[in-house]
């Protein structure tokens, strides 16, 4: 456990909390202060609450606790979908026929519900969530043209088939094509961290 760990982490976060519009995007000199910013926005979303009031103490903790509450920290945001945050994130990277039919939905209810005209389905919001994730996984290897053209090329770790021909219907996200499809943008994250 290092001071070098507990950063990775702590952009590993925020690189997820930036994918589902909880944070603003390329805040990321991470000192302790923006960590805690980090924490106290996730907090505040009621996610992980428990961890983040750890943060909260007179006592800076120490790098073994830092590292466990971030680890912490990135689980809740895996597990909690916050569709009002996430419309507008991914809407900025995806234009509005590709994402309804990623999601599985008409661009007209898309619309309502990313308005907030209407409530986002539960199912719809852990679909949404998990593009959010895989979007901002992309996000670290190709621009926002790259990512949308991400989803439609072929790839031979997917059968020879797209991102966007796995994800169609009313998938779930835990179904194991879309596990596969995320599996595929976060291998795209190790390879750019080495």
């Amino acid at each position: 456990m290092s001071a070098q760990s507990v950063r990775a982490l702590a952009v590993e976060a925020w690189r997820r909390a930036e994918a589902m519009g909880l944070v603003e995007p390329d805040a990321r000199r991470l000192e302790a202060p923006d960590v805690a910013r980090l924490v106290d926005r996730v907090r505040a979303l009621g996610i992980a609450r428990g961890s983040a009031l750890r943060f909260d103490n007179i006592e800076l903790p120490t790098v073994a606790e830092t590292e466990a509450l971030l680890r912490t920290v990135i689980a809740a945001l895996e597990a909690s979908p916050v569709a009002t945050h996430e419309w507008p994130s991914v809407s900025r990277v995806l234009d509005a026929e590709q994402l309804a039919s990623l999601l599985g939905i008409s661009v007209t209810s898309l619309r309502r519900y990313a308005s907030g005209e209407r409530e986002t389905p539960d199912d719809i919001a852990a679909r949404l969530h998990h593009l959010a994730l895989i979007v901002g996984d992309l996000a670290g290897a190709y621009n926002d043209v790259g990512i949308r053209r991400w989803f439609e090329r072929k790839r031979s770790a997917l059968n020879g088939k797209s991102p966007a021909a796995l994800l169609t219907g009313a998938w779930n996200p835990d179904d194991t094509a879309p596990q596969k499809v995320r599996g595929l943008a976060q291998s795209l994250v190790t390879m750019a961290a080495t």
